[in-house]
């Protein structure tokens, strides 16, 4: 009896321990990640000295940022326009 609970208490003890080895894993995974996020002239040696993959995903989600704000402003130039357009044709209806 004594013997099956001091096993059960050392799986759970190494459970515990396990979990926790894999979650300061993950934070420092995250830590890196968040390092270098923005480039420019002052931190170039930094950028150069990344690896090949990573500078590729690194300007591919720049890319992909910049394409999203571009979509978000083009939206909003076309609504204006929709907007004043009608507002235009309104006014013509209005001065027949």
């Amino acid at each position: 009896m004594v013997l099956k609970l001091v096993i059960i208490f050392l799986f759970i003890f190494i459970f515990f321990n396990l979990r926790n080895l894999h979650k300061l894993n993950r934070k420092e995974k995250v830590s890196k990640a968040k390092k270098l996020t923005t480039f420019n002239k002052k931190n170039l040696n930094n950028w150069m000295n990344l690896p090949k993959k990573e500078r590729y995903n690194l300007s591919k989600k720049d890319s992909i940022k910049y394409m999203d704000r571009r979509k978000l402003l083009l939206d909003e130039i076309r609504n204006e326009y929709k907007k004043i357009s009608r507002e235009n044709s309104e006014e013509n209806i209005k001065k027949k």
